[in-house]
């Protein structure tokens, strides 16, 4: 279906478009779109920032040298 579509179609598509919505709103929508795809690799790349550091955190042994009880039989003694 698709592939039927020429370089003379899709520019009479571009002049409809550009036609009923104006150059104005489709660079308002062009700048949107932009700044949308800024905002979703910035939260992207904090996620993986995040993962990274709880991957290290989770590297380490637990602390079981002193136990509350531990402490409550060192303080009956």
């Amino acid at each position: 279906m698709l592939s039927n579509i020429g370089p003379v179609q899709l520019l009479i598509v571009l002049v409809i478009v550009l036609a009923i919505f104006g150059t104005k709103r489709l660079r308002t929508l062009g700048s949107d779109l932009g700044s949308a795809v800024k905002g979703f690799r910035s939260a992207v790349s904090d996620a993986e920032a995040t993962t990274e550091q709880l991957s290290e955190s989770s590297d380490k042994d637990a602390d079981f040298d002193n136990t509350p009880v531990d402490e409550t039989h060192d303080n009956k003694s």
